[in-house]
């Protein structure tokens, strides 16, 4: 599509996407020399949150061993901003044909933002070509996949696994390798009853909050948020039982009900012992246990989820940043070179696995002699990719669709009514399902 055509293609959806924000940079911004480079020093505009990936692509850049051979000379001009703020400035950048990054990391639940009105496609490089010689190597491309078309690779794959209190579940008699939900609720109703001990938590805060807790519990059950083609899938038996799941946990104190598993109540909860378990992604022992308890350290221990007795899968997923190359640009090529050797080789992953905690996305990563042998001395020196491992092979699929923030905001609402037992779970499903569908007209 030519320049001046996208360009006005921009700035129609930008009534949809951003409202009067990208007004005032209409006007400031002018023509950018579009000329791009083949080769030799290169400078990438990365725009980020997360200073975790400013250390990965910085370290990257000097490793010969990765670079070396590029025809490139990297170096990085970095922007740090808020998840929202990010694909906000980034696109009013792009009607107003402005200085857009060359390379962004898109916090998934803002990826459903581009996702609509072409605006994926007018922007991003297409990386179908790129990922196809990987053949089924690749784990997580379907939350940013548009109309067939993968447009950023995940920084993580962010697999959901059940964090425990070793020393609590051997005091109170739980077993570490409970097989089910089911098994593992009865041992948390009694705690909770007897010791004031929950074994999980359900978010009880805000929209996004509320429904990542549904999501989660959800997608591990074998349920889909949306199909490949973007298609509401949430009506379902299995989105039902879940909420059933979550509501008799939080009567029963089995879960905890917390405004959020981030907040200074959950960091209390989990001084105190009064949280002794929790399913989360991985990331979340960096930036969840060992943030808020880094003086229990040796206690905690990590497995793969206990099963649901109706079925499912042995993890789940939340959260992940995709990276994404703009089209079009002087330091296209460039950028698309860096993040294919970061993201696309053992080398490449492996440094992001040292520099920042990031779990692999190619499969065969989780057999690599070099991971298999990573222990985790906060969780007691356990080699954390004897359970990574079967977890991976066994993620659900997440996709998303362009409305998933509408469903988001009306998910949250009639979840928490049922988590609270202001209506019935079957009810609470039916009440989200009826408001999507008066939004989103399809």
């Amino acid at each position: 599509m030519p320049d001046l055509d996208r360009r006005a293609l921009l700035r129609g959806m930008g009534v949809a996407g951003l409202g009067l924000l990208g007004a005032p940079l209409l006007a400031s911004c002018g023509a950018a020399d579009r000329t791009p480079l083949t080769a030799g020093p290169v400078g990438i505009r990365l725009w980020t949150h997360d200073p975790g990936y400013v250390t990965t692509f910085e370290t990257a850049i000097g490793e010969p061993g990765l670079v070396g051979d590029s025809e490139f000379e990297f170096r990085l001009d970095v922007t740090n901003a808020a998840p929202p703020d990010i694909i906000t400035r980034m696109i009013t950048q792009a009607i107003a044909d402005g200085n857009t990054p060359d390379l962004v990391g898109l916090v998934i639940d803002q990826f459903a933002r581009v996702m609509g009105s072409s605006i994926a496609e007018n922007l991003f490089v297409d990386l179908t070509d790129v990922v196809a010689p990987l053949g089924d190597e690749l784990l997580k491309l379907a939350p940013y996949t548009v109309d067939g078309s993968p447009y950023s690779l995940d920084a993580d794959n962010s697999i959901t696994v059940f964090y425990f209190r070793q020393d609590l579940f051997a005091d109170h008699g739980v077993p570490e390798d409970a097989a089910t939900w089911e098994e593992l609720a009865e041992h948390g109703e009694r705690l909770s009853r007897d010791h004031e001990i929950s074994l999980g938590v359900v978010s009880t805060g805000d929209n996004l909050a509320v429904a990542n807790s549904f999501f989660q519990f959800f997608l591990q059950r074998g349920g889909q948020v949306f199909d490949a083609a973007g298609e509401l899938a949430l009506d379902s038996a299995e989105a039902v039982e879940v909420l059933e799941f979550m509501t008799e946990g939080v009567r029963s104190g089995f879960l905890l009900g917390l405004p959020d598993p981030y907040s200074s109540a959950a960091a209390a909860a989990l001084k105190s012992g009064r949280l002794a378990a929790i399913a989360m992604p991985n990331w979340y022992n960096a930036y969840g246990l060992q943030a808020n308890v880094p003086d229990q350290q040796g206690r905690w221990r990590m497995r793969t989820l206990p099963r649901f007795d109706a079925g499912g899968h042995l993890a789940s997923t939340l959260g992940g940043t995709g990276f994404t190359v703009l089209k079009d640009k002087p330091g296209t090529a460039a950028a698309l070179d860096l993040l294919s050797r970061v993201f696309l080789t053992r080398e490449g992953q492996l440094l992001r696995y040292r520099s920042g905690g990031f779990l692999p996305t190619l499969r065969s990563l989780y057999r690599d002699p070099e991971l298999v042998e990573v222990r985790d001395e906060y969780l007691g020196g356990q080699r954390v990719f004897d359970v990574y491992a079967p977890a991976a092979e066994d993620l659900p699929l997440f996709h998303q669709a362009p409305a998933m923030q509408i469903l988001t905001d009306v998910l949250g609402g009639p979840v928490l009514d049922a988590v609270r037992g202001r209506t019935s779970p079957a009810a609470a499903i039916e009440a989200a399902i009826v408001a999507y569908r008066e939004q989103v007209k399809r």
